[in-house]
């Protein structure tokens, strides 16, 4: 279960931007815009699958040390400056070796670790655009407020959320049962969207054919095949993990629309009402553009959009055994009796 501290190593390497941010922002003036696809994708030309579709395909990386929301201290700036970014990478470079630094660590630092720098592709880059958010509306780069609703979910389920988690292995609660632990961490879900990776398994392959997108995901191997024939979405009965997509192109742009999300699962605390629309833009030959927009009125006050370059991948996909010798959940059990 090489995935299980995925979410802690996450929130370390977003703690650890925004602090960097945080150190950066003095010296900084508010830059220009400094998206650096905007021009190419102006001019360049995607090229064209077989049967006449933007070609989008390929293995794209998600991989970002970019903070999904604006800190408080780049409030009012979208873009960092280039020496910003310069700086900001460097750091996470030597965060990095620092924490791979295992004679360092000693012995409990090093177990504590779980796993030495083999097993790690961690993010060491800001976003292409050099946003210091990866929300790019509302303006301010922060998530909408609760609803009342949701406040209250999110109380309720502050102890004990499992089912409704896609989180890593904090996101469960009890030892009870395999079924107190999250859904990410038994190997099922690990949910939509895939916005960015800081550790490993970020690939994402893109495989189209006449009338079909396949979007299929490194972690837990899920595949989203999306048609784009115009069929309307499955009944309102038929709730699925991934919701239920649809696809069509909007000039070079790959649209899609998904709705039918299971209340199992989540993403911050939404519902199985949320409705999410994708953006998949190929700006030149190695940058793919993903943007998504949530709504979800009965989570957020108003819907809400993030975007993130994807770089193209020079490698190739493999198997995500997940469950094969699951000795981690053995251990959980047991450890609780």
């Amino acid at each position: 279960m090489r995935h299980r501290i995925l979410a802690s190593l996450g929130a370390f390497a977003v703690a650890t931007a925004v602090a960097a941010l945080a150190t950066v922002a003095a010296a900084g003036q508010a830059p220009k815009a400094a998206a650096k696809t905007t021009a190419s994708a102006k001019t360049w030309t995607p090229p064209r699958t077989p049967d006449g579709q933007p070609d989008l395909q390929g293995i794209w990386d998600n991989h970002s040390i970019t903070p999904l929301e604006r800190p408080a201290e780049f409030a009012g700036r979208e873009f960092l400056t280039p020496q910003e970014a310069a700086l900001l990478e460097k750091r996470a470079a030597q965060t990095i070796a620092a924490i791979d630094n295992r004679d360092q660590k000693g012995t409990d630092g090093d177990v504590g670790t779980a796993y030495n720098a083999f097993w790690w592709d961690r993010a060491t880059t800001v976003v292409g655009t050099l946003r210091t958010s990866l929300i790019v509306d509302p303006p301010d780069g922060k998530i909408p407020p609760l609803t009342p609703d949701a406040q209250k979910r999110a109380a309720a389920e502050s102890g004990y959320r499992p089912l409704r988690a896609t989180g890593g292995f904090e996101s469960g609660r009890g030892a009870d049962s395999w079924f107190d632990r999250s859904l990410w961490e038994r190997c099922i879900t690990q949910g939509l969207p895939r916005l960015s990776s800081n550790a490993y398994n970020s690939n994402i392959q893109i495989l189209q054919g006449p009338g079909y997108v396949v979007v299929f995901h490194e972690m837990i191997h899920e595949a989203r095949v999306i048609p784009l024939d115009g069929r309307p979405h499955v009944a309102p009965r038929v709730r699925q993990y991934l919701g239920d997509s649809r696809g069509h192109w909007d000039g070079n742009t790959l649209v899609v629309d998904v709705t039918n999300f299971s209340d199992k699962t989540n993403f911050r605390g939404s519902t199985a009402g949320l409705h999410m629309v994708e953006r998949f833009t190929r700006v030149d030959p190695d940058t793919l553009n993903y943007e998504v927009t949530f709504d979800d009125p009965s989570t957020w006050t108003k819907p809400w959009t993030a975007a993130v370059l994807w770089k193209k991948s020079r490698g190739q996909m493999y198997e995500y055994a997940c469950h094969e010798g699951n000795y981690g959940m053995k251990g959980i059990l047991r450890g609780a009796n």
